[in-house]
């Protein structure tokens, strides 16, 4: 079983003291004791040689009261028990600071569909305190074709001019490939780009091929 990149995955807690079992630094954290009771999700992660055969590898981000540790974890596919996206931007929007919602307005006028993850996201999922002074918004938008990227990315440049905090995120391909979009604003003619299976340089030009 594999996830999308930023895939939220929630557990069953009848099954969390057990998963915890196997990890027993984890177990004296009181907040990740209660995590999935709580309804808290864990995030899709990257596979680890040493995550176990048959298990899936997710990660769980604490907030910086709690050292902004992320904590690697893999868990059996039964205990599963339902997977979502990101959360839209416009639905984090609440757990935002207030000197950020004129740019999350603009953001929202620019892609409606544009989800976030990060700090804001885990703020919105948690009501814990995620944010701080120096936090990015971290975005995801999905785009099918070049030319509409390269509006997306002209939009984006202009709207940071202006906002009170970095943005930073990712432009995502039907194809599921993943380009930081101040990357695609270089010039640069080849592009790191991510997906669930590794990193990849590709050709400008291939990015929607």
């Amino acid at each position: 079983m594999r996830f999308d990149r930023h895939r939220l995955v929630y557990l069953d807690p009848a099954r969390w003291t057990k998963i915890l079992g196997s990890y027993p630094a984890f177990r004296e954290i009181p907040a990740v004791v209660d995590w999935v009771a709580a309804g808290y999700p864990l995030i899709a992660r990257r596979p680890l040689c040493d995550d176990g055969a048959g298990l899936v590898p997710l990660g769980l981000p604490l907030p910086p009261s709690l050292g902004k540790q992320r904590l690697a974890l893999a868990v059996p596919p039964e205990a599963i028990l339902s997977d979502a996206p990101p959360p839209l931007l416009g639905e984090a929007a609440q757990a935002a600071p207030a000197a950020w919602q004129r740019t999350i307005d603009a953001l929202g006028a620019l892609d409606p569909d544009a989800r976030c993850f990060g700090s804001l996201a885990w703020a919105h999922l948690t009501g814990l305190p995620y944010l701080s002074a120096t936090s990015d918004l971290d975005l995801v938008w999905q785009v099918a074709r070049a030319d509409d990227t390269a509006r997306l990315v002209a939009a984006l440049v202009r709207i940071e001019a202006d906002a009170p905090m970095r943005l930073d995120g990712e432009i995502v391909t039907p194809t599921g490939l993943a380009v930081q979009w101040r990357e695609y604003a270089s010039d640069a003619t080849e592009l790191l780009a991510k997906a669930a299976d590794g990193n990849r340089m590709i050709g400008r030009g291939e990015m929607f091929a």
